[in-house]
């Protein structure tokens, strides 16, 4: 009878892990601040879903601002535990939607996330509409995601929605509502592909122990 780990099942362990690492990975990637309007068109109305994760380990989301940049007409959908403010300038146009966590609220807290979805209209004329947005924290901390480019070039990506009915969240960071996060599903997809090999290899390596004992 052999001792120790065969080389098989050490090679199936290994799998396993890595695995725990592709899910890990995959879910960092997809921890941005993202919008979706899947039927954005200029010069139409349209419906825009923000999705917001908390990043922070100890600390909650309590308030997110998102800058609109000059649509005429603006209605939050109620989010219990939320209250949500527009502002508007001298002209009457939308600047902002920010949506605040109600005193007692827990807001987002950590390894949760949260969709805020308004109405919008008309979109403009144009191929794409950035909309940067402030996430506040319970602990001070204000992360600006408000950056230009490609979402892997950057750290903060302002949240883009590309319209003609292509969906965009930084690239392709997309929610749609209610539909789930692209970027989680695919997050999960990864993951659970690489757990699915891991099962494999493992379950190949027990197999070759049992053989090899009998």
């Amino acid at each position: 009878m052999s001792h120790g780990i065969s080389p098989v099942l050490r090679q199936g362990l290994t799998a396993t892990f890595a695995a725990g690492f592709v899910l890990a990975g995959a879910g960092t990637a997809a921890a941005h601040v993202s919008v979706s309007a899947p039927d954005a068109e200029p010069g139409h109305g349209a419906v825009a879903t923000f999705s917001v994760p908390t990043e922070s380990d100890t600390a909650a989301t309590t308030s997110v601002r998102v800058t609109v940049p000059g649509f005429s007409t603006a209605r939050t959908e109620p989010v219990p535990g939320w209250t949500a403010k527009i502002d508007r300038d001298d002209k009457d146009q939308v600047t902002a939607v920010t949506w605040t966590a109600n005193p007692g609220s827990p807001g987002i807290r950590p390894g949760e996330f949260q969709r805020f979805t308004v109405s919008l209209g008309p979109f403009p004329e144009s191929d794409s509409v950035a909309f940067p947005a402030e996430q506040t924290y319970s602990d001070g901390t204000v992360v600006r995601w408000n950056e230009t480019g490609d979402h892997d070039s950057v750290e903060h990506p302002s949240p883009v929605v590309t319209l003609a009915g292509e969906e965009a969240g930084h690239g392709d960071h997309a929610v749609a509502a209610p539909a789930e996060d692209s970027s989680d599903t695919t997050a999960r997809w990864l993951g659970g592909l690489g757990l699915a090999l891991g099962a494999l290899a493992l379950g190949a390596g027990v197999g070759a122990v049992v053989r090899s004992r009998r």
